[in-house]
């Protein structure tokens, strides 16, 4: 029965369960982490043979270029390849950067503070205002990197399609917005696809500041693990095609497919655009590592063999995100008390409680030994206005500890709720 449909006496009676109930769960004295999108154990090991890939110093010569030498500032040509083919877009469109893709991305809005992009008048820390679009519930790590520029965050919402473009085509009327970040395929955390209608009207955007720039972070562009890989147009060429060639840098990398800690990653644009930024990281690296991208070209090979490893990645998530719906179908649905979406890819599960209940729901699993994102991380500051957002990531702990952890977060978003309805 819907809490809200309750009588005062029922929802009494229904306080005293639930909370008998936290305070067993909170006796168990577990710790049992579920904060971030972090792959598990048994999909590591799933790659461990890459490890051995390269054994001899002849392994290491690629194309008559030995790859524990300096040089190929780019990225090496076999690499710059491999993810031209993953993303639809062309090799010399891509820079190849190391493990983490999030580097490129603080690094393209850290050249733009201090030197401008491409079609910059001046570098942006010359400029009175700078500021960025936020599609959100979206990704912390983005809207914390251009705060830390001291960007103003404006937020726009998300809908079942991606941003709602008609607040991007108005926002981007004012000079002073410089970008939007974007993570249009199994969007963090809601696990939306951007539609081919919201796609094509970014592209075709028209924003007052010449070098606005689309932040396009295609994390999770081979990442299902519901039913067969989802093809996925190529931004770079959309955006020459409508006459904006230079107005999107993208972003991916191996991550989820690899190690986290020890894989390779994108940045692909124009290729003016690559040129422009080719001309600045001369004077800040010699080479990301060539030994590490000639380890994974050579393991991953293609997109065909890529996909099929990405199978057994999804036979081991698909159980973990199941335990996870399963769960809140069955506990929370008939409650009345949230609503969340069913994503078939990508690495998180988006929950909307009631207004005002996710901070003290995540306080409570705090208290039972659980911990989550924080709530708000999913707005521009940290700042969620109607305390409702949740971020489940399910992928890391083994679905035993996965469903101890789902059972806590679900009763104390019961416990939360009725705190609320009973004015405790």
């Amino acid at each position: 029965m819907e809490y809200g449909k309750m009588t005062p006496a029922q929802l009494e009676a229904e306080y005293e369960v639930v909370s008998k109930r936290f305070e067993e769960l909170k006796g168990k004295g577990l710790k049992l982490d579920m904060s971030r999108g972090k792959p598990g154990k048994e999909q590591l090991d799933l790659v461990s043979d890459m490890l051995t890939v390269l054994q001899k110093p002849e392994d290491c010569l690629e194309a008559g270029f030995d790859v524990r030498n300096y040089g190929e500032l780019a990225g090496l040509p076999c690499a710059r390849a491999y993810f031209a083919e993953i993303l639809g877009c062309k090799p010399e469109e891509c820079f190849i950067g190391g493990n983490a893709s999030l580097t490129l991305m603080y690094d393209t809005i850290a050249k733009a503070y201090t030197h401008g992009l491409l079609h910059s008048e001046k570098p942006w820390s010359k400029l009175d205002t700078v500021k960025f679009l936020c599609p959100s519930p979206g990704y912390d790590r983005h809207f914390n990197v251009t705060r830390s520029f001291g960007m103003e965050l404006i937020t726009i919402p998300m809908t079942e399609t991606g941003p709602d473009m008609d607040a991007v085509e108005e926002a981007v009327r004012d000079p002073a917005v410089k970008g939007i970040w974007c993570v249009p395929k199994y969007s963090n955390p809601e696990g939306i696809i951007y539609s081919a209608e919201t796609i094509d009207r970014i592209a075709h955007l028209k924003p007052a500041a010449p070098d606005f720039v689309v932040m396009w972070d295609n994390a999770y562009c081979i990442h299902e693990f519901e039913g067969d890989y989802v093809p996925f147009p190529d931004i770079i060429s959309l955006c020459r095609e409508a006459g904006s060639p230079d107005m999107v840098f993208e972003y991916a990398s191996t991550s989820k497919v690899t190690f986290p800690g020890a894989g390779i990653s994108v940045m692909a644009s124009s290729v003016d655009n690559i040129k422009y930024m080719l001309s600045l990281l001369t004077y800040q690296t010699i080479s990301y590592d060539k030994v590490n991208q000639l380890r994974h070209v050579r393991y991953l090979k293609d997109m065909a063999h890529t996909l099929e490893l990405m199978k057994k990645h999804a036979a081991i998530l698909g159980p973990k995100f199941r335990a996870v719906l399963d769960a809140l179908d069955r506990e929370i649905a008939p409650l009345g008390i949230a609503s969340w979406k069913r994503p078939t890819g990508g690495y998180f599960v988006s929950v909307d409680t009631a207004d005002g209940l996710a901070k003290r729901t995540l306080a409570l699993c705090r208290e039972a030994g659980v911990v989550m994102t924080s709530a708000g991380a999913t707005f521009p500051n940290g700042s969620d206005p109607r305390d409702r957002n949740i971020r489940i990531a399910p992928s890391l702990p083994p679905v035993a500890e996965l469903e101890a952890a789902i059972d806590v977060f679900c009763v104390c978003l019961r416990l939360a709720a009725l705190e609320k309805l009973l004015g405790k």
